[in-house]
C-alpha cells in the first residue's frame, strides 16, 4: 500500500516573513492519518486554525496567503507556497505549522531550507492509504492583459509532470532559459527543484514597499537583478533557476489542492492567482477528476512509485 506520510518528530526554525519583515518562529509537528496540513497561528487567543485549501488563499500578490474570518475578524497566514511545495515534493500528507505571526520564515527564498527541516524530523508512514487526486480530462484556465495572454492546464497523466515557460525582456533572463519541463519519473525535487530562489527587480522596489510587500527581502532570501545583471555574488544556483522557481511556486499552491496529483500541469506565465484559478476550476468540475488509492504499490503507476521511493526515515 501507498501510505500516507508525516514527521516523525517536530522540528523548529525561525526567520524573517519576506513580505512582512516581522520575526517569526515556526514549529512544523506531526499530525494524525488524514488531518491534511493545518497552518495554526499560536499567538492568537484562542489559537486559529487554517487548514491548507485553495478555496481558503485570498491574497495573490507575489505569494499565496490563506484567509480565515473568525471571532478574530480575517486571520492571515502568508507565503506558505515554499513550505507546501515543499511538503508535496517529499510526500507529506500531514502536518501541523505552529507560527507566531502571519507569515513563514522566508528562510533563503526556496524550498530547500524546509526539505532540511522535514528530513531533519525524520519522515514516518502512516497505516493509512495515500489518497491521489487523477485528472480525468483536461482543465484550463487562461487570463489576458497588457503583456499578453497567459494560461494553465491540468491534462491526464498517469505520474506527476510540470512544464512551465516564462517571459522576461532582461537579459539576464534570456540567458537562463525560460522553460522547462519537470517530470517526477525521471527528475529529483530535492535536487532539481528545491533550491531555486524566488526573484525580484530592484526597479520594482520602491513599488513593493509602498504596497507592503518585501519589506523582508534582500539578498540573502532571493535572487535580485539590476536591470542587466544578477546582483548576488554566488550568481545562480541552478542555469535556469528562475523558470524552476516558477515550478515550485506551481507544486506549492496545487498542493492545496489537499492531496498528491496524477496530472500532468503546464503553464505560461502563470502566477499564484492563476494557479489558484486552475485549482479552483478543477474542484468546480469534480467530473473531470477523482480520488484514487494503491493497496499494492505495484498497481501504481510507476512514475508514482519512482517520484514517492524515499524511505521512511
Amino acid at each position: 500500500m501507498l501510505k500516507q506520510r508525516t514527521l516523525k518528530s517536530l522540528v523548529r526554525a525561525s526567520g524573517v516573513g519576506l513580505h512582512s519583515g516581522v520575526r517569526v518562529n515556526m514549529t512544523l509537528r506531526p499530525a494524525a492519518p488524514n488531518t491534511g496540513i493545518v497552518f495554526r497561528r499560536i499567538d492568537l487567543e484562542p489559537v486559529v486554525d487554517l487548514p491548507a485549501s485553495a478555496l481558503k488563499v485570498g491574497d495573490t500578490r507575489l505569494c499565496s496567503c490563506l484567509e480565515y474570518d473568525g471571532a478574530q475578524g480575517k486571520v492571515r497566514v502568508g507565503t506558505i507556497e515554499h513550505l507546501m511545495s515543499a511538503f508535496a515534493g517529499l510526500g507529506i500528507d500531514n502536518a501541523f505549522v505552529d507560527l507566531d505571526a502571519a507569515e513563514l520564515p522566508i528562510l533563503d527564498g526556496s524550498a530547500s531550507p524546509f526539505v532540511f527541516l522535514i528530513q531533519s524530523a525524520g519522515i514516518e508512514e502512516q497505516p493509512v492509504a495515500k489518497r491521489f487526486i487523477r485528472i480525468k480530462r483536461p482543465i484550463e484556465v487562461r487570463e489576458a492583459d497588457r503583456a499578453g495572454e497567459k494560461w494553465a492546464r491540468f491534462e491526464p497523466y498517469e505520474g506527476f509532470r510540470l512544464s512551465f515557460s516564462i517571459i522576461f525582456d532582461h537579459p539576464a533572463i534570456n540567458r537562463s532559459g525560460q522553460e522547462v519541463s519537470i517530470d517526477f519519473a525521471e527528475n529529483s525535487y530535492v535536487h532539481e527543484v528545491a533550491r531555486a530562489r524566488t526573484f525580484g527587480f530592484m526597479q520594482e522596489v520602491e513599488w513593493l514597499h509602498e504596497n507592503g510587500l518585501a519589506q523582508g527581502g534582500g539578498l540573502d532570501n532571493a535572487v535580485v537583478l539590476d536591470e542587466f545583471r544578477v546582483l548576488n555574488g554566488e550568481g545562480l544556483r541552478y542555469s535556469d533557476e528562475f523558470v524552476k522557481h516558477k515550478v515550485l511556486d506551481a507544486i506549492g499552491d496545487l498542493y492545496l489542492l489537499g492531496s498528491p496529483l496524477l496530472a500532468s500541469f503546464s503553464a505560461h506565465k502563470s502566477g499564484h492567482a492563476l494557479n489558484n484559478a486552475l485549482a479552483r476550476e478543477l474542484l468546480a468540475h469534480p467530473e473531470a477528476w477523482e480520488y484514487v488509492t494503491f493497496a499494492d504499490q505495484a498497481q501504481a503507476p510507476q512514475a508514482v512509485a519512482r517520484w514517492l521511493a524515499l524511505p521512511a526515515v
